[in-house]
Formats: structure tokens, sequence, C-alpha cells
């Protein structure tokens, strides 16, 4: 196979346009909470904003945050000042639950984490009888 725009096309390498629509839960002063967000795909935007992140000394993972949580038009719902807590001091940071509820809801939407064996089959976890 020859590299073109083409061929990558049809390997589909280029990151899909549509949102993924999820819901997210954490706790929330003792009780469960549960929100509709949408998620970009992670793509060469993303890579970028996490790269300028780091060169800026921000937060990377605040930066995947705030480039892929996003309102169902695809306007992005947070800052990296918003996540980190900087853009409102008084407000301080997200709270632990709720920044994990939404990278684990951006790793369900673009398939991260999922392995495949060989044979391109998921691998089961534990054992079989």
């Amino acid at each position: 196979m020859k590299l073109s725009l083409d061929s990558l096309q049809e390997m589909g390498a280029f990151a899909p346009v549509d949102l993924t629509e999820e819901t997210v839960t954490w706790r929330q002063d003792g009780e469960d909470v549960s929100a509709t967000v949408f998620i970009k795909p992670l793509s060469y935007i993303t890579a970028v904003s996490e790269m300028v992140a780091s060169r800026e000394n921000t937060d990377a993972l605040a930066a995947r945050i705030a480039a892929s949580i996003c309102d169902e038009s695809g306007d992005p719902v947070f800052s990296v000042g918003d996540i980190t807590g900087e853009a409102d001091p008084e407000r301080g940071p997200l709270n632990h639950s709720l920044t994990m509820a939404l990278l684990e809801a951006i790793g369900r939407a673009n398939g991260l984490g999922k392995s495949k064996s060989r044979s391109g089959t998921k691998k089961k976890s534990g054992t079989s009888s």
C-alpha cells in the first residue's frame, strides 16, 4: 500500500466528525450524579492541544478533557483552567470523581483500553472453563 489521502481515507485513518454521546456518573457529596456529555474523537487537534499544554507547562490531561468534552454543537464545555481550577480559584478544580468519569467516557468513546489478540478478537478477562 502506498500512503495517500485516498488510502488513508479507505483505512479510516481520519478522526470521524460525529460526536459520541456518553452518560457520565460520579460521586458528589455522597450521592451518585449523572450527566450527558458529548465527546469529540481524539485526533490531531487533541495531540496539538496536549503538546501546547506540555510546552506551556500546563496540564496535558486537562487539555485532553478540554479538547474532548463538548456540547451537542461541538463547542468546548471546559477550558483547561476550568478543569485545573485556575479559571476561578474560588470554584477550584474539578473533583476527582468527575475527572475520572470524564476520562473513562473519553476512553470508551475512542475505544481506548480495548485489547485484541493477534487474531483480532477481543481478549476475555478471567479464566474459562
